[in-house]
């Protein structure tokens, strides 16, 4: 597979951001100016001794700045950031992750979500300020990919997970369970609402737009696969949004590898067939709101 200087920028832009440090300061640790390292993060080429300095600097390995094989990503910033830029071209999604897709929730989910996000992230945690400071990172980055979307339009296939939503219907858009009884009936009013929301989407069937409902369990781990005009791309990803998010700990992978994305399209179809969709999908997820009501 040929490489792509294009990627190799998009992947250094992501790992940097993930990094928590500055363009001027990793250009200074590394002996270039910061214009070359925007250019570099551009598609320009760069000598691979600079490359390794940068994969260093940034705890990545050289294969994965490069997109050889599998690309590994640990940071939830740098993460997002690489959806944000696959997403850009991409043409056709197909979304497994969680409860709420990001991409078609509501605006009010997406307010909400900053809240959500910080108030996961323990008052005890060791520099919790930064931890504080990425989940405005992933917000901004949430918002441009939002932005894209609306603007391009891409198909997307969304399934989503019966026993996922009855979770979010019963605890409510929560970054953890300790919150006062006020605030977790509120919370629940806007899973409900959140709920509603994807049922009008589901009974509508907006065009490019298809929600299944898979009744039985569906994988843990979210993933995603994006086609682009010349290739496609899956995404694997233990980063979670909405209700019980993680975006602190885990490692997602990337890849185009051909038997990973034959072994996750045979699986996409295997949970389509079985999954409910328009009327009989917004019905079932209707009747799981009354049964949570009270």
């Amino acid at each position: 597979m040929a490489i792509r200087f294009d990627d190799i920028g998009n992947r250094l832009k992501a790992f940097r951001l993930g990094s928590g440090l500055s363009a001027e300061e990793i250009a200074k640790r590394i002996g270039i100016s910061r214009t070359a390292l925007y250019r570099f993060e551009k598609g320009e080429l760069a000598k691979i001794d600079t490359l390794e300095k940068l994969a260093e600097m940034l705890n990545v390995s050289v294969p994965t700045l490069l997109g050889v094989g599998v690309e590994y990503v640990a940071s939830a910033v740098s993460y997002f950031e690489r959806m944000r830029q696959i997403e850009e071209n991409a043409e056709h999604i197909v979304v497994l992750a969680g409860p709420i897709s990001s991409l078609l929730g509501s605006d009010k989910f997406v307010e909400t979500l900053a809240k959500v996000l910080e108030e996961s992230i323990p008052e005890t945690l060791e520099d919790r300020a930064r931890a504080l400071t990425e989940v405005g990172d992933i917000m901004n980055i949430l918002q441009q990919r939002r932005d894209s979307y609306r603007k391009r339009q891409p198909g997307v296939v969304n399934l989503i997970a019966a026993s996922e939503v009855d979770r979010f219907l019963r605890n409510g858009l929560v970054g953890r369970h300790d919150l006062p009884p006020k605030v977790q009936r509120e919370r629940r009013e806007l899973a409900r609402a959140e709920v509603a929301h994807f049922a009008e989407i589901v009974e509508n069937e907006p065009i490019g737009v298809q929600i299944g409902i898979v009744p039985d369990t569906l994988p843990h781990t979210g993933f995603q696969i994006f086609r682009q005009p010349d290739r496609q791309v899956l995404t694997v990803s233990p980063f979670r949004l909405g209700e019980q998010p993680n975006v602190r700990v885990g490692v997602a992978m990337i890849t185009s590898a051909p038997e990973a994305l034959s072994l996750h399209h045979k699986a996409v179809d295997q949970m389509w067939k079985r999954a409910l969709k328009g009327a009989p999908a917004a019905e079932y997820l209707r009747e799981m709101m009354k049964r949570h009501e009270n």
